[in-house]
This record gives C-alpha cells, sequence and structure tokens, in this order.
C-alpha cells in the first residue's frame, strides 16, 4: 500500500483498513462522517456511492465544500428513515461508545446494510489497564484524548465487551482486525491486552 491513503485520511489506521473492505462500486452509509474525508475517498478511488450523517454543522460544511452528500442527524434517534437492506455497507468509527444505546444502534445498522463496518475503541488496551491500576484515574490515551469531565464517551468497553454485545443482540461478527500502531504481532496475538483499536465487519444472521 502507498503512502496516498494515510495523507488522505489523516494518519487514521482504522480509516485505512475500512476502505480496503469496501467493495467498488457499492452503496455506502458513514455515520458521523465528520468532514467527510472517507467518504471522498472511497468515490475517488472506488466508485463508491456515498452518504452520510453528521451532528456537527462545521463538519457537514466541509463535507459539503468536498462534494459529499450529507445530511444533518443525530444517531441517537436511529435510522428509521432508511429501509431495509438500503446500503451494501454502512460504517461507524470510533464513535460507538459516543451514542446513548450502542445496541439499538448495531440493530439498526444491520438492519439497513448488508454488511456493517464498525472500529472500536478498547478501554482493555495495557495503557488504559495500567492508568487505572497504578494511579487510580480514567484513561488519557492517542485513541481516548480527552478528560473524564469532557468527553462524549459514555459506554466505553473492550473488544471482549464488544464480541458480547454482538452475541446478545444476535449479530454477527465476520471479521475482525486489530490494530496496535506499535506492535501488530502483539495486537494480532492478543488483541484485548494490545490492540488500540479495532475494526469489525459484521451483519445481521441469516435465519432459516
Amino acid at each position: 500500500m502507498n503512502d496516498e491513503p494515510l495523507n488522505v485520511l489523516r494518519g487514521r489506521n482504522d480509516l485505512i483498513v475500512i476502505a480496503d473492505n469496501v467493495s467498488p462500486n457499492s452503496r455506502v452509509l458513514d455515520l458521523g462522517c465528520g468532514g467527510g474525508e472517507l467518504l471522498r475517498y472511497l468515490h475517488d478511488t472506488k466508485g463508491v456511492r456515498g452518504s452520510g450523517i453528521e451532528l456537527s454543522q462545521d463538519k457537514i460544511l466541509k463535507c459539503v465544500k468536498i462534494g459529499v452528500s450529507v445530511v444533518h442527524g443525530n444517531l441517537n434517534d436511529g435510522l428509521g428513515e432508511f429501509p431495509d437492506k438500503s446500503f451494501d455497507f454502512v460504517i461507524l468509527s470510533q464513535t460507538l461508545q459516543a451514542v446513548d444505546r450502542p445496541d439499538r444502534l448495531l440493530l439498526d445498522m444491520a438492519r439497513v446494510g448488508r454488511k456493517v463496518i464498525v472500529s472500536f475503541i478498547n478501554i482493555g488496551y495495557f495503557t488504559c489497564r495500567a492508568q487505572l491500576l497504578f494511579f487510580g484515574r480514567m484513561p488519557v490515551t492517542c485513541t481516548l484524548p480527552d478528560p473524564w469531565y469532557d468527553t462524549s464517551n459514555i459506554h466505553l468497553g473492550t473488544l471482549w465487551d464488544f464480541r458480547s454485545l454482538c452475541r446478545f443482540v444476535g449479530i454477527r461478527i465476520f471479521k475482525e482486525v486489530p490494530l496496535n500502531t506499535r506492535s501488530r504481532f502483539l495486537g494480532t496475538i492478543w488483541p484485548n491486552m494490545f490492540a488500540q483499536t479495532c475494526v469489525f465487519i459484521i451483519g445481521e444472521k441469516k435465519t432459516t
């Protein structure tokens, strides 16, 4: 892989993995799409037909400036306006922990998308554990940069927690890609301890 995607997506490794797992010419819905960089990249490199949902007016303006289709919306309100399987991929990157009901949003995403791609911040990462164990304070890391009193994160969990949630709501995990910027090996062999984030590809279980 060349360095261009890293520049376009601002060094977000999880977005690089997400982009790699989106099929060409597919229909994509990006929830909490930010300034639209991922959708713009997918359109330019894979011919994706993409739309985004974003709460911040400033970020919506950034989307408009780069030609990304976006609507103003709050993910806590759900995805009721979208029909079943109206998108090939529904994407949620490092945002699940900030919504009121992650379980309901996951089910809604699986209803709307044929596949769902979620990047999940791991509070079980070893530096987070160390900060709690040795200093007795909520962790501050590169993926969790804000102090506990000034953060939108209200449902932090570990990778094991996410897997358990998927089992509980009846969602199938097709693929996991654990990410560690320091050691890919450690992140792969023991992701719940050594992966800072993880990209999950999930979807509804087929019923007979």
